[in-house]
């Protein structure tokens, strides 16, 4: 049975995050901008993520799983990764600097 190849031109139009989400480039940002408002323009700037079931289509072109195409970005964010965990207690355990020591109190 032959190897099984990922899609070219897809793998040159998107790009595919740690997390798993696939970051891909907006459509009509490239020419006629005139006709198209400030605001437009600036959101058409930033690279979107994909939703889920376009991501799903996109994992039978690359013959890949994706990690988190379940998960929306702010699911991601308010749930820390292990490793983020990990350095957080790790942080925590460090001794706290000692505070500075008091005077005994003078008995009267």
């Amino acid at each position: 049975m032959p190897k099984s190849k990922n899609h070219k031109g897809l793998l040159k139009r998107i790009r595919i995050t740690k997390s798993g989400l696939v970051r891909h480039r907006s459509a009509n940002h490239k020419h006629l901008r005139s006709g198209k408002g400030g605001k437009r323009l600036r959101q058409l700037r930033k690279d979107p993520m994909m939703s889920n079931p376009e991501a799903k289509r996109i994992e039978k072109l690359l013959f890949r799983r994706l990690r988190g195409r379940s998960q929306s970005r702010a699911t991601i964010k308010r749930n820390p990764t292990p490793a983020q965990r990990k350095a957080a207690s790790a942080k925590a355990a460090k001794p706290a600097a000692k505070p500075a020591a008091k005077a005994p109190a003078k008995a009267k």
